[in-house]
């Protein structure tokens, strides 16, 4: 583990039960980075082995982060910064080069982490967008059982009337989770979600998770649509939706910086949740993010069980991709 991970004057605190079940996240986020972890980590080392920040290992570093999908913007910035820091700490060993490039990352993304607070409404209106096999219901899914474990009561919208057997998914999600689903036979999507609302109203839930339907961006129509939808679930909540989350499958690459900024421009999109990074992904995508479309990361997913979609945490994150 990276000693900069570590607070200064930190001491280990005995174990206890929810810090097991945190080790426990902790073994699956490294488990799900395996992939990138042992195509970057491998290289970096052989890359950091010259043992000084030169021209040719800056050379070799642009090329092994822009095939990692970390984007050009942030390549650079990452450059720049480890230049930096070389110049001001006159690093001169691999271990000290890859400490500092961790750091650098660690400065990147520290800002995306910005957890999602349910504070200040009842019913919070969660709005949930993505396009088709990104994860979006899936998704839907995993966040009911993470804001039943935090004693929330939650409520479902099936508002992704245009997707065959995506009501029925869902429907499968609340009865694995025993949470109620609004939903209706053909029904318009915003329709479903006013309704949704007015349930949740009436009976006191704190949560609600409105379901969109899986569009690209580049289908205008359809985008309107998600528009729509939005400006009718103000009409049920003057003050929502209260979160506008955006699924984006990481595999995707650079292609989810224009997911970003279309559905942004749709539909004000508050918060990222980053899924499917067990697969075959480059967790550099998130500093692609970071540094060109910064949205906060509310949750990132590694794993399909229920429980494998958490808050997304910088210092796990750099240090399960550099571990």
């Amino acid at each position: 583990m990276f000693s900069f991970l570590k607070k200064k004057g930190e001491t280990p605190a005995a174990p206890a039960l929810a810090e097991s079940v945190e080790l426990s996240w902790r073994q699956r986020l490294f488990a799900g980075l395996s992939r990138t972890r042992a195509q970057l980590g491998g290289k970096l080392k052989a890359v950091f082995a010259r043992g000084k920040v030169d021209d040719e290992l800056l050379e070799d570093l642009e090329t092994l982060l822009l095939t990692s999908d970390i984007g050009i913007e942030a390549t650079q910035h990452l450059l720049t910064a480890l230049q930096a820091r070389a110049k001001k700490d006159k690093l001169e060993t691999p271990e000290a080069i890859e400490m500092a490039l961790a750091e650098c990352l660690l400065e990147l993304l520290q800002p995306l982490e910005q957890p999602l607070d349910l504070a200040g409404h009842k019913p919070f209106v969660v709005m949930i967008a993505g396009v088709n096999g990104a994860g979006k219901t899936t998704s839907i899914g995993k966040l009911a059982r993470y804001f039943q474990n935090q004693g929330k009561s939650v409520l479902l919208a099936a508002g992704d009337t245009f997707r065959a057997a995506a009501r029925e998914q869902l429907q499968t999600w609340g009865e694995r989770n025993n949470v109620t689903v609004i939903a209706q036979e053909g029904g318009d999507p915003a329709a479903v979600c006013f309704d949704a609302i007015a349930a949740a109203k009436a009976r006191g839930i704190d949560v609600v998770l409105a379901d969109t339907a899986g569009r690209l961006p580049t289908q205008l129509h359809l985008m309107e649509e998600i528009a729509k939808v939005r400006r009718v679930i103000q009409k049920a909540e003057a003050t929502g939706p209260h979160e506008t989350l955006l699924v984006l499958d990481a595999n995707i690459g650079q292609n989810a910086l224009q997911q970003v900024r279309a559905f942004d421009k749709a539909i004000n999109v508050t918060g990222l949740v980053l899924t499917k990074l067990d697969g075959t992904a480059k967790g550099g995508v998130v500093a692609a993010i970071a540094r060109q479309c910064p949205k906060p990361i509310r949750f990132i997913g590694v794993g399909e069980g229920i429980d494998d979609l958490r808050p997304f945490v910088a210092r796990d994150f750099v240090e399960a991709l550099f571990e």
